[in-house]
């Protein structure tokens, strides 16, 4: 289903998944590029994640036995991936892609703050969902790279 058939029209009447995408893009960037630049991410981590006791007890043995050893490599994966989710939704670029590993990113952060769906507090699953929602709807196909991608390639676009 192309997303004009889900939106019955073409056009003006698409703005508000445009505005959605970038804003969500928008956001990832600017908080993947702090984590970059701004300097000591990886002790930040892991000392957000050392300070979670209500984090889920099955993601905590996770969190202890890969995440925290390997710190580095998760601090590189979370700062650039938020950067690069966040420029691919900006763009329209691989847009399902990008929604639905800034999804899995959002679900992981969600795990280790260990809040329940409707907690007051909890935007991790707001972020899910609006990420998952822009993946289904092909959000990029709307005023996007993948708009002008995806007869050639579908996979991406």
């Amino acid at each position: 289903m192309s997303i004009n058939e889900f939106q019955g029209t073409k056009g003006l009447s698409q703005w508000p998944i445009l505005l959605l995408r970038v804003y969500t893009g928008v956001f990832f960037a600017y908080y993947g590029f702090r984590k970059i630049f701004g300097g000591a991410f990886t002790d930040g981590m892991v000392g957000f994640l050392n300070s979670r006791d209500e984090m889920v007890s099955w993601y905590r043995a996770i969190v202890d036995a890969v995440i925290l050893p390997l710190k580095g490599f998760f601090a590189f994966l979370v700062a650039y991936g938020e950067l690069a989710i966040g420029m691919a939704l900006i763009i329209g670029l691989a847009t399902r892609y990008a929604a639905y590993f800034g999804a899995f990113m959002v679900l992981n952060f969600w795990l280790a703050k260990g809040q329940g769906a409707l907690d007051a507090q909890n935007h991790d699953v707001i972020w899910f969902v609006i990420l998952v929602v822009l993946g289904g709807l092909h959000a990029g196909r709307v005023w996007g790279v993948d708009q002008r991608l995806v007869q050639r390639f579908p996979f991406l676009a």
